[in-house]
This record gives C-alpha cells, sequence and structure tokens, in this order.
C-alpha cells in the first residue's frame, strides 16, 4: 500500500477521495486550512466521517484519526510555503493529491487575492515539497473553466486555453504551467485534470444543485441563468474518484514523440499530462433541474435570468484520452447521480 497526501480533504472532492484510498487501505494523511469560503460545519462534518473531530484539530500539528488506523490529518495553510515543504520532506509521500484552491468562477471576479494565495503561493507550496521528497506522481486539480473563450465542442485536452474568462480559470492555467516547468526541470511526474462540473453527495452549498435543492424545498424560485439554455458536462464526484484512483499509479513519462516544432500542450518530452475528466454527455440545464425535481418530488419554479459575468455557455468533455489511458470513462447519469446526492442530503439536513 502507498502513502498518500490528499490537499483539501475537508472540501467536496478531497473527502470523497480520501475515504476512497482509506478503504484501499493506503496510508494516507489529509490536509486542509478549513477556511469559511462556505459553511465550515459541513467541512467538520466530512472530517468526521473520516474519524477527525473538530476539538481534536490542532493548527500545524498532524493528528491521528479516532477511527481509521490509516487516516491522519493536519490543519495547515498550503501557503505557509516553509512549513508545507518541511512537512512533505520529512514524511516522503508516495503520491500526492492537490484538491486544495480556493473555489468558484464569480467569487473570484471581488476577491482576486484570495485565489493568487492559495492557487498560485499554495501549489507552488506543493510543486516544491514533491520535488524536494521524490514524489512518484503529483496530480493536480485543474478545470474545465481553463478553455475559456474556446466554443468548439466537444473541448479537447490539446485546445488552446490562453483566453480564461475569470481569475479563477487563469489560476489553474497558471497551475498547469508551473507543473510543466516543474516536470521538465525536475522529472518529476505531474498530472493536471480538468474538471467538468462535478456534483453529487456532500457537495459544496454554493454549488447549483444545492442551491436549488434549497429553492425548491423552501418553495422558493430558482435562479436559471442563460434563460436554462445553459449546457453542461455533469460529471459525479465518484466517476472523479474513480479516475484518479486508477491515474496515480499510471505516472506519465517523457513522450519521446512529442514535436518541439509541433508542440502539444496536453503532453510534453517531459513526464507531464492534462487529462479532461467529465461525463462526456452534456446535457440542458433544465434537465438537471428536472432530475432533481424527480428526487425531490417536487416541481420548482423559475427565475429566468440572463448569463452571468465570467459563465460559459456550454461545456463538453472529450474524455478519449482519459480512457485510453486508465480504461476507465465516467458514465453515472444526471438522474443516478441527482439522486444519490437528495438521498444524502435528506439525511444531512433530516427532512422527511
Amino acid at each position: 500500500m502507498a502513502k498518500i497526501l490528499v490537499t483539501g480533504t475537508a472540501g467536496f472532492i478531497g473527502f470523497h477521495l480520501a475515504t476512497r484510498f482509506v478503504i484501499d487501505g493506503h496510508d494516507v494523511v489529509g490536509l486542509d486550512i478549513i477556511n469559511d469560503y462556505y459553511d465550515v460545519n459541513l467541512k467538520y462534518a466530512r472530517l468526521k466521517e473520516l474519524g477527525v473531530t473538530k476539538t481534536s484539530i490542532i493548527s500545524g500539528k498532524l493528528i491521528d484519526s479516532a477511527t481509521k488506523s490509516n487516516f491522519r490529518f493536519i490543519n495547515e495553510d498550503l501557503a505557509n510555503h516553509d512549513a508545507i515543504v518541511s512537512f512533505m520532506t520529512e514524511e516522503k509521500f508516495d503520491y500526492v493529491v492537490n484538491l486544495a484552491a480556493q473555489a468558484g468562477v464569480r467569487y473570484s471576479i471581488d476577491n482576486p487575492r484570495a485565489y493568487t494565495h492559495s492557487n498560485i503561493d499554495g501549489f507552488l507550496s506543493i510543486l516544491e515539497g514533491a520535488r524536494h521528497s521524490n514524489v512518484k506522481h503529483l496530480i493536480y486539480a485543474s478545470t474545465s473553466s481553463a478553455y475559456g473563450l474556446n466554443t468548439e465542442m466537444p473541448l479537447t485536452e490539446g485546445m488552446p486555453t490562453e483566453h480564461p474568462m475569470a481569475l479563477y480559470a487563469a489560476t489553474k492555467k497558471a497551475n498547469e504551467m508551473f507543473a510543466h516547468s516543474y516536470s521538465h526541470l525536475f522529472n518529476l511526474p505531474t498530472s493536471g485534470l480538468r474538471f467538468f462540473t462535478v456534483y453529487g453527495p456532500w457537495g459544496r452549498p454554493d454549488m447549483a444543485l444545492f442551491l436549488f435543492a434549497e429553492a425548491i424545498r423552501k418553495g422558493e424560485k430558482i435562479n436559471v441563468f442563460n434563460h436554462g439554455k445553459m449546457i453542461r458536462d455533469f460529471t459525479y464526484v465518484g466517476d472523479i474518484v474513480e479516475s484518479i484512483a486508477r491515474l496515480i499509479v499510471i505516472p506519465p513519462k517523457n513522450n519521446p514523440n512529442w514535436d518541439s516544432e509541433n508542440p502539444r500542450i496536453d503532453t510534453s518530452s517531459a513526464p507531464y499530462r492534462i487529462f479532461n475528466v467529465g461525463n462526456g454527455s452534456p446535457i440542458e440545464l433544465m434537465r438537471y433541474i428536472n432530475a432533481l425535481e424527480l428526487a425531490l418530488g417536487k416541481n420548482g419554479e423559475y427565475n429566468m435570468m440572463d448569463i452571468q459575468p465570467g459563465d460559459v455557455p456550454a461545456t463538453h468533455a472529450d474524455t478519449t484520452a482519459l480512457e485510453k489511458y486508465t480504461g476507465f470513462r465516467p458514465s453515472t447519469s444526471v438522474e443516478e447521480g441527482v439522486e444519490r446526492f437528495i438521498d444524502w442530503y435528506k439525511v444531512y439536513y433530516k427532512i422527511k
């Protein structure tokens, strides 16, 4: 079994991934700053599922889980550079999955410094820690938002990504470029994963599915942007976790066929790869809402609105590279995934 660091463990995807690795028997360390971008009680509830109680957490101290013999947790800021590099060097992880980041497209419009702090300074700490401790494979979260103004569908990893629509996407694009430089200079194997609209149980309260469920339950109108014509490649969190679990043990190698005169941006002469991780079957927003109404057993009322600044009208992931590399293709239907979310939602919020 491997020794794995998962950052962002109190977050949505990080919690699910750490849980999977613990179940698989790996020696897992979770790291999170537990900021107040959204309800911290939900973050503490996720950690409790992993055996870490709120009262046991001491900032900067590595603690053992009370119930999971192969899970430990540290409450630390990734941007605390020296502490992170020292910690990673001492622990000598086999693999690192960096999911910690300041999330949210629209929040980045009003709070840009939060993104450079977490997504740039924090990621540099991870890169330095990984190269000084000879990590076998660093996987990090990128985003479908990196495709920015591209309108050709489906979106493939080799498309240009020089036109982000918000700072959030720009910081994720920067992560990809930072990672390549470290792969090139230090032969550090890195894989960047461009996630497409992830949803599921334990999801973030600021995300559409959560907001829609709350509005329907309370009899409030749902704000439906782009008049319901938004198209998204909704990806169930379990498919994200399965993709990472398969990828982590297959670090990229130097591509001997990479052509410097006709350079591809998703691979390199260095041990570097970029992958789309999406369902590959985009749907209109209204189908997503209809699946939610069916799971709740209640219809919603709609407030049709124009598209928001920073939002793209459509996403559609080409996942050919991921499937070829891992043998796995995300395929959970929206109806199935939304039903699982509502099952969790009702239990967590004690709704009959």
